[in-house]
């Protein structure tokens, strides 16, 4: 098991770990996942069927409604939401979310360098992201 450490653009601070879930396609959480359940329900999505619930969020940015911000803040205070987001370009709707929900955000990252099963460290206060290989 390898381990591999990326630095990234600090977007919300904090420190967050857990498995990571990676998706290429975009994410709506007001649209592409329910924050109820936090399972993704957009039929067709990578990840439709998976539970973000405790995962780091691995995705390029987000897409859709401004309703997305408190979509991601409601699934988090839940309990249902994502343990911290890795993004390639950090959008505006999932950086509100994540600074009301005070989820560790990070972006500025090459996803392409994480599978959805890796176990991630992300300290987003320093830009960091541990990546240790499934």
């Amino acid at each position: 098991m390898g381990v591999a450490e990326i630095n990234a653009r600090s977007i919300v601070k904090g420190i967050a770990e857990g498995e990571a879930l990676v998706t290429k396609d975009c994410i709506s959480f007001m649209g592409s996942t329910n924050p109820k359940t936090g399972y993704i329900i957009e039929h067709g999505h990578e990840l439709e069927g998976q539970c973000m619930k405790g995962k780091i969020l691995c995705f390029p940015s987000t897409k859709g409604s401004t309703g997305g911000s408190y979509m991601l803040y409601d699934a988090v205070k839940r309990g249902v939401g994502p343990a911290g987001i890795i993004n390639v370009e950090a959008e505006p709707i999932a950086v509100i979310g994540a600074i009301v929900a005070e989820l560790p955000m990070v972006d500025k990252v090459d996803i392409a360098q994480i599978e959805t099963g890796d176990y991630i460290v992300l300290d987003a206060t320093k830009g960091i992201v541990e990546i240790r290989k499934k």
